[in-house]
């Protein structure tokens, strides 16, 4: 019983010491701190101890996933640098119209998000322009997170094919490809974006009609004034990471993202080359972000490791594995819920999928329905206050409030990735 108040309590201080603006590399340990006393895990004693286990999980999730942080960092720095990742956005506003600014902010966060740019670059390259389509529109802002994060975690992040680590991660446990399950996600993504972009436009409709609007704030970001380069320029490289993506992730399964990444920086050199503004400089942006990425992701799957090793975590993985009826479902709520505790869909994977992987494939589920079921579930109650995309997306680069923009963000992408997900399992058993 004390280990599962310890569990649920850290999780509870963990989201609110982050909602607090509380640095995750300082709340996560603490609040791993808390479990592992709850459920008496040696703090420094003995060969399996808090410190251990703690940097065990952080350093794991490094090794694994650096060189793909990095290099979709360096990816995304440069695509803004040159001027490309602009480009594309604005040939994408200008093919709408300003009138359609909500579809023209999520359609150009989801054709970068599925080309390769990190989620976190596609939401400090959009945020200029979203603000400047919202305040010709007269749309309230506090929705532009909700924006930025449909158009780049929900219907795309997750997809069949998409570039994304978290389409990716469940290739080492499964030995299946990021196209795994494409014929369901075709249908899933499309649900997913029509009834999210419907539900978005509804809520900001409903805003507008009980008289909010657009208000101005002293030092918001002014669009770039000069010359852009083709938006092909932009297109290429992200077509070129999809393509090689494409054409060796069987000879080199996980590896291959970083050989995908790899080539769209260089085909963006290549072809942006007198475009490049600031090189050194967006080189070091790039790497200190991906540090202070992977760093805030690695922190939480070190909570999340914590929690791994209580009673209380191994009870709740075991009732949900056995719970009666297809087993798409019990991996899906293991998924989703050990996401949801780490505030993170890729650490989530990362701590889950050794446990739920080798059950279920034994257990006779087919690879490529487990590897769609655990990439969209990852994405779903991942999405909590504490999550790390959430507290950038909100504070950081909208400048808003967890109370003014969280739960029209929320319904976006917890409540919109859950019934796409419930669809995905429906067509699964029924296929």
């Amino acid at each position: 019983m004390l280990s599962l108040i310890g569990l649920v309590g850290g999780l509870i201080l963990l989201i609110v010491l982050t909602l607090r603006g509380l640095n995750l590399f300082i709340g996560a340990p603490l609040c791993a701190l808390v479990v592992a006393v709850c459920s008496r895990l040696p703090l420094l004693q003995g060969e399996h101890n808090f410190v251990s286990i703690y940097m065990d999980g952080f350093a794991g999730f490094v090794a694994a996933w650096f060189f793909m942080f990095l290099l979709g960092s360096l990816f995304g720095k440069l695509m803004e640098d040159t001027g490309a990742a602009d480009s594309v956005a604005s040939w994408i506003i200008g093919k709408l119209g300003r009138r359609q600014a909500v579809l023209a902010v999520v359609l150009a966060c989801a054709i970068l998000t599925y080309g390769g740019v990190s989620v976190f670059i596609v939401a400090f390259s959009v945020y200029p322009m979203a603000l400047s389509l919202f305040k010709d529109a007269n749309l309230p802002r506090r929705f532009i997170p909700a924006a930025l994060a449909f158009g780049s975690i929900t219907f795309t992040m997750t997809s069949a094919g998409s570039p994304e680590i978290q389409n990716w991660i469940p290739i080492k446990y499964l030995g299946t490809s990021p196209y795994a399950g494409w014929q369901v996600s075709i249908v899933v993504a499309a649900l997913m974006a029509g009834f999210g972009y419907w539900w978005l436009q509804r809520m900001i409709g409903r805003a507008v009609a009980n008289g909010e609007s657009f208000q101005a704030r002293n030092g918001d970001p002014q669009l770039p004034q000069r010359q852009l380069p083709s938006p092909l320029t932009g297109l290429i490289p992200l077509l070129v990471v999809l393509s090689i993506s494409f054409s060796f992730h069987q000879q080199l399964q996980q590896n291959a993202l970083i050989v995908a990444l790899l080539g769209g920086v260089l085909s963006l050199v290549l072809i942006n080359f007198r475009h490049l503004r600031q090189p050194k400089i967006a080189i070091g942006e790039a790497t200190t972000g991906a540090l202070i990425a992977i760093g805030n992701t690695a922190a939480v799957v070190g909570f999340g490791s914590i929690a791994q090793t209580t009673p209380a975590f191994n009870e709740a993985v075991a009732l949900m594995t056995q719970i009666p009826g297809n087993e798409l479902l019990g991996a899906a709520l293991a998924v989703s819920v050990i996401a949801g505790l780490t505030g993170s869909a890729s650490g989530g994977q990362a701590i889950a999928l050794p446990l739920v992987a080798p059950h279920y494939l034994d257990a006779g589920v087919a690879a490529d329905e487990l590897h769609r079921i655990v990439s969209i579930s990852s994405g779903a109650i991942d999405s909590l206050p504490h999550n790390g995309y959430v507290v950038t997306t909100i504070r950081a680069i909208c400048g808003e409030t967890h109370q003014a923009a969280y739960w029209p963000l929320a319904a976006l992408t917890v409540v919109v990735p859950v019934l796409g997900l419930a669809l995905a399992i429906a067509m699964f058993i029924l296929w």
